[in-house]
């Protein structure tokens, strides 16, 4: 596995996080939630493409519905290697921040 971006965490804690819900609109809500930051549709979908070529997420579809004019939504999930990526990155960088001394020990100077 290698390492992920900040955004490729960012993304595959908002699929996480929301479970069987995750698909366009409530992903790009939930990162804006998480990163306080927007993120447009072609951007979301560009990386969700990503995501599914490295093996870190799966689409299915849903059934069309009369409110989207007929068409049907695209749902994601992380698999077993997404979040084995995921967790592996949030282990380094509970690693990195151990390892940065606090203002009190004297590691920062102001």
């Amino acid at each position: 596995m290698g390492i992920l971006t900040m955004n490729e965490q960012i993304l595959l804690t908002a699929i996480l996080r929301l479970g069987d819900n995750a698909y366009g609109v409530p992903i790009r809500d939930e990162i804006s939630e998480l990163s306080g930051k927007d993120v447009v549709f072609g951007t979301l979908y560009n990386n969700l493409d990503k995501l599914v070529r490295k093996g870190y997420v799966t689409t299915r579809r849903g059934e069309p519905t009369n409110e989207r004019g007929g068409r049907y939504k695209i749902y994601y999930q992380l698999t077993e290697e997404g979040l084995a990526s995921l967790e592996e990155s949030k282990a380094l960088q509970m690693s990195l921040w151990k390892a940065v001394p606090s203002a009190a020990e004297g590691g920062s100077e102001s």
